[in-house]
């Protein structure tokens, strides 16, 4: 069986109608034609300007810099707790969050710009992939899964000499957070690096109501997703970080189980009221090193 091959119960469905709590995931409010032109607009310059800026993107700053403004292209605001990243340890941090729609790698970006894991078809598509192999991410192959533990062995290595990385471990989008189980395979990672794992929660609300309207689900197309997300106004997306989980008392499926239920407790918290741009709300929970994963001088 490949590890790989998970199956999302949403379907478009879950976009244009939700269902459960209507008043938890309001219908999108559309914009005028005219403004998702200006939108696309904004959303061609701000890509231009990215590939223009050639291997410089793989500068933090300056990716981080494109991310906001894609956001900000978009119309979307950015509700964002941060850094993702633990400090004072010797090994990075494997950085892990549930998966809603494409976005979400722009608002990890715009907050934390590490280096992310992602399906190999990404480097083939379009903008995106030129920018994404400049920015040093990493491809796994999912028709492969006999390549998965030379993967694994060197996102550890990738870890123990110190840099972060990202990775969306449910594998595919689900409608809403925090979706499905997360898979084990990239916390071994984390294990054998005795690095620090970061869960970070996503999720997206319309005028502070959580919205279904940003999730690339079922058989949506990007471009069908892309129009719509233009055309909602009002949409934010939140990243909140949860506390860090130390790999010692862990095996990857505790270690997995445990990052899951810590997303999931973050995204019941209330949605904060409506704002625009890109801001901060907090810094993320304090974590206290254990003595034999400090970095030392």
């Amino acid at each position: 069986m490949n590890p790989w091959e998970v199956a999302s119960p949403c379907t478009q469905r879950c976009v244009t109608r939700p269902t459960g709590n209507e008043q938890a995931y309001a219908r999108t409010r559309r914009v005028p034609a005219a403004s998702v032109l200006r939108r696309y607009a904004s959303l061609t310059a701000a890509l231009g300007s990215a590939l223009a800026a050639g291997t410089r993107i793989a500068d933090p700053s300056v990716l981080q810099r494109h991310a906001r403004c894609v956001l900000g292209a978009l119309g979307i605001g950015l509700d964002a707790t941060g850094p993702l990243r633990v400090p004072g340890t010797a090994a990075g941090t494997l950085i892990v969050a549930n998966h809603v729609s494409w976005l979400d790698v722009i608002a990890v970006l715009a907050v934390e710009p590490v280096p992310l894991i992602a399906k190999q078809e990404v480097s083939g598509w379009p903008v995106v992939g030129p920018l994404t192999r400049r920015t040093g991410n990493r491809f796994i192959n999912r028709d492969a899964p006999r390549e998965l533990p030379r993967f694994v062995g060197e996102l550890a290595a990738h870890l123990r000499d110190g840099g972060s990385v990202m990775v969306f471990p449910q594998a595919t989008t689900w409608c809403t957070a925090p979706g499905g189980p997360f898979r084990r395979a990239m916390f071994e990672a984390a294990l054998r690096a005795a690095a620090p794992v970061r869960p970070a929660a996503i999720d997206y609300a319309r005028d502070g109501t959580r919205s279904t309207a940003a999730a690339y689900v079922g058989g949506d197309s990007l471009a069908a997703s892309l129009l719509r997300v233009a055309g909602t106004d009002g949409l934010a997306v939140r990243v909140r970080p949860c506390r860090t989980l130390w790999p010692h008392g862990h095996d990857r499926r505790s270690l997995a189980a445990a990052a899951h239920a810590a997303v999931s407790d973050a995204v019941s918290a209330p949605v904060l009221a409506p704002r625009t741009g890109v801001f901060r709300t907090a810094r993320p929970p304090e974590a206290t090193v254990p003595p034999q994963l400090r970095a030392h001088a």
